[in-house]
């Protein structure tokens, strides 16, 4: 799976998911540090990639504009560290990677994990 880091993460969850065979950019390294949400969510939508956040706007912009992609995975009240944010996203993937090709809002705070499927006009899980 292809990841766009945020830049409010660290980049070393870049280096943890790629080490663990997967492809992970941060922000920075792709010249979009300070750039605007839209602008971002875009780049990780060109290069087929998964939005990793802890800032909801992403996913407030996705259902605002009723789109599909990208999918975004939120960590939301988090206060852990990278190596467990590394942990959640590796230890789920399987469960919840239909959900992320398909367009989902995943958002993973420190109890569960919960996965909205864009376009799609249900409420909140």
């Amino acid at each position: 799976m292809n990841f766009l880091i945020d830049e409010c993460l660290s980049p070393r969850l870049v280096t943890l998911l790629n080490e663990s065979g997967h492809e992970a950019v941060h922000v920075v390294d792709s010249g979009l540090q300070g750039r605007p949400d839209v602008e971002v969510m875009i780049r990780a939508n060109t290069e087929s990639r998964v939005l990793v956040s802890a800032d909801t706007d992403f996913g407030e912009l996705l259902v605002r504009n009723a789109a599909v992609l990208p999918s975004v995975i939120i960590f939301r009240g988090w206060t852990g560290q990278t190596n467990e944010q590394a942990d959640l996203i590796l230890g789920n993937l399987e469960s919840i990677i239909e959900d992320l090709r398909a367009g989902s809002i995943v958002v993973i705070t420190p109890d569960r994990i919960r996965v909205r499927r864009l376009g799609l006009d249900s409420p909140d899980p």
